[in-house]
């Protein structure tokens, strides 16, 4: 599996666990999901990710 493919199943795992947040325990569970896509977005602008350098450093030592 490639860095982008982990880094996008990080993503959609983190938007699923805010939903289910939201649904079973507060709405302020969606805030999590703001600041996933709001990485997402400045990630896409920039090309800083900081979930690429902890994916580098802990899992993908090549």
């Amino acid at each position: 599996m490639t860095i982008e493919n982990s880094i996008r199943m990080m993503a959609g795992s983190m938007i699923l666990i805010s939903i289910g947040l939201y649904y079973f325990v507060s709405p302020y569970g969606l805030l999590l999901a703001a600041f996933v896509g709001f990485n997402l977005l400045q990630s896409s602008i920039t090309k800083f990710c900081p979930a690429e350098m902890v994916f580098k450093k802990f899992f993908f030592k090549g």
